[in-house]
């Protein structure tokens, strides 16, 4: 896929998050590695309405060389990249139901989500929490590098999801498993729930690789 194919794909599956209610307003942002650099959406715009030619494109060094202005969360982005080198794309919204786990006060920061089906499993693992810190600090990014190497996704405390993936869809995939299994937690809590035994996620991860 060369990079006009990339930019395009970046606007459609932005434009599919939006539309579905997974990102809102000027939220959320998307990225994809190249050969020599990133391409970011830009800061400030809606994932529902975005202009391909317009995306950021930021060079080997992270530094920002075309397009519009990237998202004040590049640093996150590149945190996560550095970490994980075969990732080829990273997602982070703030969708409604993951966002709301990110803000209880009971849960695992280790790992936040139980394994209530076998696809969360198999597309996000574990899911650590990360402590808050303003969006855009450059001690948010060190706290998401910290996790990155053994975590392809995290919850970020009080804010929302950040998901790497080998493509772009993979990424938007794991996101959205990740959102639908949230709004399951939430469904569920209080109520008696089968849970996946732990021979039966065992069993998922000597099938199936996540991140």
């Amino acid at each position: 896929m060369n990079e006009t194919q990339q930019r395009e794909e970046i606007a459609t599956l932005a434009a599919s998050m939006f539309d579905r209610g997974l990102t809102f307003g000027a939220s959320g942002n998307l990225s994809v590695r190249l050969a020599d650099g990133w391409l970011m959406t830009p800061t400030g715009c809606t994932l529902g309405a975005i202009d391909p030619a317009r995306i950021a494109r930021l060079d080997e060094h992270g530094e920002w060389v075309s397009g519009d202005k990237p998202t004040k969360e590049s640093v996150l982005h590149l945190a996560m990249y550095r970490q994980r080198p075969s990732s080829g794309a990273v997602v982070h919204l703030h969708s409604t139901h993951s966002v709301a786990v990110s803000c209880l006060a009971d849960i695992d920061p280790k790992d936040i989500l139980p394994p209530i089906t076998a696809y969360y499993v198999m597309k996000i693992g574990k899911l650590p929490l990360v402590p808050y810190h303003p969006p855009g600090d450059v001690n948010l990014a060190r706290a998401v590098g910290e996790m990155a190497s053994d975590h392809h996704a995290v919850l970020l405390a009080n804010h929302g999801p950040v998901v790497a993936g080998a493509s772009l869809r993979d990424a938007v995939y794991a996101t959205e498993e990740l959102e639908e299994t949230a709004k399951l937690f939430l469904l569920l809590r209080g109520e008696r729930t089968r849970f996946l035994s732990p021979d039966q996620v065992a069993e998922l991860g000597r099938r199936f690789t996540t991140g």
